[in-house]
């Protein structure tokens, strides 16, 4: 049947016989795309839940859901590339091509989307330049991706905080991406973080998702990912005193007067305007004091933050794949939004443009726009499935990236290589 055709096989890159597809990564990634139209409809969009619940979910999927999106991407990229078994030879220089020709069409139509000016931090053409910084650990096993994700983790944000203080300050934002310098650094997705996100994901993808017992430690490392990911900064930000430096640094009614110098009222509310601040970042945190990395609040690219949002998606991942495997009628609207998120993505940013063009004043819509964008990409993703299989732009995706690969061709000295 067309729907049960797969992208993230090995045959897909040109590779072995194809496996079977792994439908909880799916229906993970449907919630990533889900949770990435939370955060751009926002909360007055959404219907179902009262506006203190609603802005408990948007701080929740905040950040969380691009990181997610990102984390899947490595996972894709293992389970196209090999599995538990990376390719070689001939299968390795297909694969590369392949991952190539797609990451410039995907970086292009996220141009393209950018230029429609929705006020939405596009991450196609991020995520496009993943996956080229992602081609030399293709054949990378599980426990060396897990070295660069942790490595990353630890130092990165460091690094960037240095590089941002003294070379590289961030400046006005015109687009989604207009620099090298945002790509890695300063933009609403940086490499420097957002990597660690697709190595770990890599990373698991090399495991053998189907057995229990990876199922079992995945979802333990997961908890205690995101529980050192929370307790660790709140023991830094409360007991050891940083919520108060940061507040000294980040206020300007104290104007450089220490913390104590106010009444316990005027604290406690300045605390929380350095909260709520942490809470507003988009990318990266201020260099105006190194407390800063010891936030976990999303889209800050800490340690924290990075463990936490990593933690968490193991844990969906997890309970995606038991879910799918148990309920699979139910979760097939879900999972066919999964295998075609380029086309649900893309989409809605489609529609946003039209709804900014006839309603400028009002581009997030009113109540129940989230609900009504939500059915429409399960309905709309559903029934393409069942009468049609791949998504329009997955298809027309795969369709260049075969055309690449059959025009590049393999070296001779590949195939020698392989044969030998």
């Amino acid at each position: 049947m067309p729907q049960n055709r797969s992208d993230n096989t090995p045959s897909a890159a040109g590779a072995a016989p194809a496996a079977r597809r792994i439908d909880g990564v799916d229906a993970a990634r449907a919630l990533a795309v889900f949770g990435m139209f939370a955060v751009h409809l926002g909360v007055v969009s959404f219907g179902l839940l009262p506006e203190e619940q609603g802005w408990e979910l948007h701080s929740l999927v905040r950040g969380n859901s691009s990181a997610l999106f990102a984390f899947l991407a490595g996972v894709s990229l293992s389970l196209m590339t090999g599995r538990t078994r990376p390719v070689r030879g001939d299968s390795l220089h297909r694969a590369a091509v392949r991952i190539l020709a797609r990451s410039f069409l995907i970086g292009l139509l996220g141009f393209v989307l950018d230029a429609l000016a929705v006020p939405v931090a596009i991450i196609l053409t991020y995520y496009a330049g993943f996956f080229v910084l992602a081609l030399p650990l293709l054949r990378a096993r599980a426990a060396l991706l897990w070295t660069a994700a942790g490595t990353l983790a630890l130092v990165g944000p460091a690094v960037s905080f240095l590089l941002r203080q003294d070379l590289f300050p961030g400046g006005v934002r015109t687009s989604a991406l207009s620099s090298f310098t945002e790509f890695f650094l300063t933009g609403y997705y940086p490499a420097i973080t957002f990597m660690a996100f697709v190595f770990a994901g890599m990373a698991v993808g090399r495991t053998d998702l189907t057995a229990a017992a990876v199922r079992v430690r995945t979802a333990v490392a997961g908890a205690l990912m995101a529980a050192v990911g929370y307790l660790g900064s709140w023991v830094l930000l409360n007991p050891l005193g940083g919520l108060d430096r940061l507040t000294e640094a980040h206020s300007t009614f104290l104007d450089g007067a220490p913390l104590s110098s106010v009444d316990a009222r005027t604290a406690e509310e300045l605390r929380y305007n350095t909260t709520d601040a942490a809470h507003s970042i988009s990318g990266q945190v201020p260099t105006d004091s190194w407390w800063w990395l010891a936030v976990n609040t999303p889209h800050t690219g800490t340690t924290f933050e990075i463990l936490e949002a990593v933690g968490q998606a193991l844990l969906v991942l997890v309970v995606c794949m038991l879910l799918a495997e148990r309920l699979p009628r139910l979760t097939y609207p879900l999972t066919s939004v999964g295998r075609m998120p380029l086309t649900v993505y893309s989409g809605h940013v489609l529609v946003l443009a039209v709804i900014v063009a006839l309603h400028p004043e009002n581009a997030a819509g009113g109540p129940w726009y989230l609900e009504l964008f939500i059915l429409g990409a399960l309905v709309f993703a559903s029934l393409w499935r069942f009468g049609v299989g791949r998504g329009p732009f997955e298809t027309g995706l795969g369709a260049f990236a075969d055309g690449v690969v059959s025009l590049v061709g393999v070296p001779r000295e590949n195939r020698e290589r392989a044969a030998d």
